[in-house]
């Protein structure tokens, strides 16, 4: 099946597109294999920091010979990408979305470098994730300390003047395994408004890892020190896509399965050294972990 933007998946989805940050092979494997089981369409999208790792190139066609070998359709998404000449970087190198994150950024530079992009992007037909407000937490090179809610009248105008396809909100969730120090508290309110004023704008929410505690327990069990991991529950998050999200970003919990499982593997069996063992069972587990997510976030209910 060929790789798609963004703006096609969303556009066919009843629910939402669940996008999985991939940094190597395994992580590929996994998520398509699981989608495609599944027959639910997905997103793979790349850091700044993934390409570094691992080689845009090698990405690239790692997301290419994964698309020819299942039938369903996937999108190739460069996430918060930091600059204009990074994301038509990816769009020259064959990624069908971009992300721009201008967040950081006051309101009118923002608006500049989103349009930017939008220009250059959907002369290439490329779709584009913009983004107003901040999520807090650490993530790559993404590190905010405190929240910055997304202003609902801001977001109408931010997406009339640049023409984004999607737009990124803060309403409460956090990047990272360590997103907060009490009980998670979503701002609905806030989604609800931005909706009313931009209700055609396809919303996303990033840091929507639900921080598995079964993960993190079995990742302390066998040597681990993630102390004080939290995340909001599915359930909770589920209840954002009646009010408009149609992207919901998963990477940490990914990242936790996966190293849950290496743990596991290699606490059990300390004779073994073969990597293919324990980045095969690591790739099932996040498998699992896909599956789950999509079932929650992406499958209508019967």
């Amino acid at each position: 099946m060929k790789i798609v933007s963004t703006s096609e998946l969303l556009s066919k989805i009843k629910k939402a597109v669940v996008a999985f940050n991939v940094n190597n092979m395994e992580l590929v494997q996994a998520i398509t294999s699981a989608a495609d089981q599944l027959q639910t369409p997905i997103i793979l999208q790349v850091t700044s920091s993934g390409k570094n790792y691992a080689g845009e190139g090698y990405l690239r066609k790692l997301v290419e010979a994964a698309a020819q070998s299942i039938s369903i359709p996937i999108a190739l998404h460069l996430d918060h990408g930091e600059s204009f000449e990074e994301c038509k970087a990816a769009i020259d190198n064959g990624f069908t979305s971009v992300m721009i994150d201008g967040s950081h950024l006051p309101f009118e530079q923002n608006i500049a470098l989103t349009k930017k992009v939008v220009d250059y992007a959907h002369k290439k037909g490329v779709s584009v994730e913009g983004e107003l407000g901040q999520i807090a937490g650490i993530e790559d090179h993404v590190s905010v300390e405190k929240s910055n809610y997304t202003d609902p009248k801001q977001a109408k105008e931010f997406v009339e003047r640049t023409g984004v396809d999607s737009l990124a909100i803060s309403i409460g969730t956090a990047h990272g395994a360590f997103k907060y120090k009490g009980t998670p508290d979503l701002r609905f309110d806030i989604l609800g408004e931005i909706q009313k004023q931009i209700p055609k704008t396809p919303l996303v929410l990033h840091g929507a890892s639900s921080v598995t505690p079964s993960d993190v327990a079995l990742i302390n069990k066998h040597g681990g020190k993630i102390k004080d991991a939290i995340g909001v529950n599915e359930s909770v998050l589920a209840k954002a896509i009646p009010l408009g999200v149609k992207k919901i970003n998963i990477d940490s919990d990914l990242r936790l399965a996966f190293t849950a499982a290496i743990r596991e593997y290699l606490g059990n069996n300390p004779e073994k050294f073969d990597p293919r063992g324990y980045l095969g069972y690591a790739r099932s587990r996040v498998q699992e972990t896909v599956k789950m997510k999509l079932q929650t976030f992406s499958i209508p209910n019967s």
